[in-house]
């Protein structure tokens, strides 16, 4: 196990600063200025921006001192967003993304863990096909039709939440729930087709024939198994959801990470598109490790390959 642990761990550092590497050059080597404004610049002016941003220093000598300053922690200063850095934009919307990824992910879990096992231990019944169809109709609705749906009856008819901004404390019901009841679809489907097949095992239907209850065998017996599908989706299902969705962001209105990263990559800065990049990447690639341990330990199978 600590062989596979350390093995994971090198391949998640090794592409962590891989994806740092490409996102620096292709940003750079994008069309455009990005100290272009709509007003004419003075020289000096433009001048003393290109030495603050390094744009004045030849392409491997931006890329040796941008990587110097993100070993020391420096996540530099924004292009656009004048005398703010980096590091604040993101800890500023971040809470944002991470308050609606969270309780998405509590909400999906909560109706699609159930439901998945529901419809496997009722399967080829009413109950199995209900949950399905539920499940397909959760996936093939898009976030930018669920949320609009969420506000008409919620937000508008209902008048329970409001329908967009981040003002009280229940503004993260609407835009979780969007996103959780998508998720929710997923993670059912998964859960039932994980839990058939450790349900058509041998040591089941030995079970079953000493007389062990139903309930017992599929809480002690077949629910670890069942769910190993699920766990190796919730990892970069969480890194996504946590990292904020531009779709939902844009429907509820909210000032979180997801909408500043597109934004930063439309107004080409430079550095937001790097900083928020890095931290994409690092959060799937170590809660896609941590996954990995996890799913390790509930299949031994999975630390020989």
């Amino acid at each position: 196990m600590l062989r596979f642990t350390v093995s994971r761990l090198l391949q998640a550092i090794v592409v962590v600063f891989a994806v740092f590497t490409l996102t620096f050059f292709m940003v750079r080597l994008a069309p455009g200025d990005p100290l272009a404004t709509e007003k004419a610049i003075h020289p000096d002016v433009k001048r003393s921006l290109q030495e603050r941003y390094h744009l004045d220093k030849s392409l491997p000598e931006q890329y040796a001192l941008t990587l110097k300053s993100y070993f020391a922690g420096d996540l530099g200063p924004s292009m656009k967003h004048q005398g703010m850095w980096n590091a604040k934009i993101i800890s500023d919307s971040w809470p944002v993304s991470l308050t609606i990824g969270l309780m998405a992910l509590i909400i999906a879990v909560a109706i699609g863990i159930p439901a998945g096992v529901i419809a496997a231990v009722r399967r080829n019944t009413w109950v199995d096909n209900s949950a399905m169809s539920m499940a397909l109709l959760g996936i093939c609705l898009p976030g930018f039709v669920m949320g609009p749906l969420l506000i008409a009856l919620f937000g508008i008819k209902l008048r329970w939440f409001n329908v967009g901004g981040w003002y009280e404390a229940t503004d993260w019901v609407l835009p979780a729930a969007t996103m959780g009841i998508i998720y929710a679809a997923y993670i059912a489907r998964l859960t039932r087709g994980g839990m058939l097949e450790i349900l058509n095992q041998d040591f089941i239907r030995t079970a079953r024939a000493k007389g062990v209850p139903e309930l017992k065998i599929v809480t002690h017996h077949a629910l670890r198994g069942g769910l190993i599908p699920v766990v190796a989706y919730l990892g970069p299902a969480l890194a996504g959801i946590t990292t904020g969705s531009f779709i939902i962001e844009t429907i509820y209105n909210l000032p979180g990470l997801g909408s500043h990263f597109v934004n930063a990559a439309v107004n080409k800065d430079y550095t937001l598109v790097l900083a928020t990049t890095v931290l994409f990447a690092t959060l799937l690639v170590f809660v896609n490790f941590f996954t990995d341990i996890l799913v390790a330990w509930l299949n031994p199978k999975v630390r020989l390959t």
